[in-house]
């Protein structure tokens, strides 16, 4: 059975402007970072993504390394953007990345533009896509001489295989290096993907002063910081959770003190006066933050998107909230 999106999918989320540039970013943005690789079942992988887009999500997030295995991701999107989505190509926005280590040798890792430029041509078979609506340069590399790096993403966009350049983890001065770099060649640079939430707070300290004078919009990924901005951590850390398992790199229990776990019951105190759930409540406390056009989740079912696309029923804080917030926080 083709698939037909609701006719009312632009009803329901609001789409801000990323920094000056004319494009206009949904609120809520779909990573598929997890649970779309190779190893995961890709008829629940294309629900979620249509599921997505009839609540108005319109951006759909990769990376070159996204899976498990690595490319999988992209492999799995460009099916299903095949059987389903090739008529809408048009009212979407794709995005994917390079700078993690993708194969072996000295030329598939970091910067170089000789990496980056064979990334995204790879990138652009396995999604059967011509080009690519951002294309990021996913994190700085200490050894490649910053114009090569921003050089590479000028010659992508005068190649016609992207139509915007971003970059992700950079700090507030590598990101001003860079933008100088990208205006001196012209390239519309308009984004930054950065991580970012109630628990992770370094954006605010500089970069997106940076973004808002340079008229750049970002991005926030994990908003919810892996899942500890949910209930799944109110009454500790359970068997089942990602920070029990210890081969998990980004959240491990030693990582998790009482201090954090007792910040985020309190947290959730505020979110049920606010009549949200604490990830609700967290996804719109970062667009909050002035040039964050967008917080990308991530899913495993159906359900998650719908509850996070909920939470932008309540999206403004009174001044006391964010005062009490605050004083959580510190």
């Amino acid at each position: 059975m083709s698939y037909l999106p609701s006719e009312t999918r632009y009803n329901s989320i609001p789409y801000n402007r990323c920094g000056k540039s004319g494009v206009m970013l949904p609120a809520i943005s779909l990573g598929l970072w997890n649970n779309f690789g190779g190893e995961d079942a890709i008829e629940n992988q294309r629900n979620m993504l249509r599921r997505a887009f009839d609540l108005g999500i319109t951006h759909f997030d990769l990376a070159n390394n996204y899976g498990p295995p690595p490319g999988s991701a992209e492999e799995n999107f460009g099916q299903i953007l095949e059987k389903d989505f090739r008529s809408y190509r048009d009212e979407l926005i794709i995005s994917t990345k390079a700078g993690f280590k993708m194969w072996d040798g000295p030329y598939g890792d970091w910067g170089s533009k000789k990496y980056l430029i064979s990334s995204l041509d790879q990138s652009l078979k396995r999604m059967n896509l011509d080009y690519v609506d951002i294309f990021y340069h996913h994190r700085p590399d200490p050894d490649t001489p910053l114009e090569e790096t921003m050089g590479a993403l000028d010659q992508i966009v005068r190649q016609g295989k992207a139509l915007y350049v971003g970059i992700s983890n950079y700090n507030a001065e590598e990101t001003k290096r860079a933008i100088s770099i990208l205006k001196e060649q012209g390239t519309p640079f308009i984004i930054h993907q950065a991580a970012y939430s109630m628990l992770n707070r370094w954006v605010e300290d500089g970069l997106t002063d940076v973004l808002e004078r340079e008229g750049a919009g970002c991005i926030a990924f994990v908003p919810l910081a892996q899942g500890l901005l949910t209930n799944k951590y109110l009454t500790g850390i359970p068997s089942d959770s990602r920070a029990a398992k210890e081969h998990i790199p980004f959240l491990n229990e030693k990582d998790i003190s009482n201090d954090v776990l007792q910040k985020v019951k309190q947290l959730n105190e505020i979110a049920q006066q606010r009549e949200q759930s604490l990830a609700q409540m967290a996804l719109v406390w970062v667009l909050q933050e002035k040039s964050v056009v967008s917080a990308l989740i991530g899913a495993s079912k159906v359900s998650q998107i719908e509850e996070n696309v909920k939470a932008l029923e309540n999206p403004q804080f009174s001044k006391n909230e964010i005062e009490t917030i605050n004083a959580i926080l510190k």
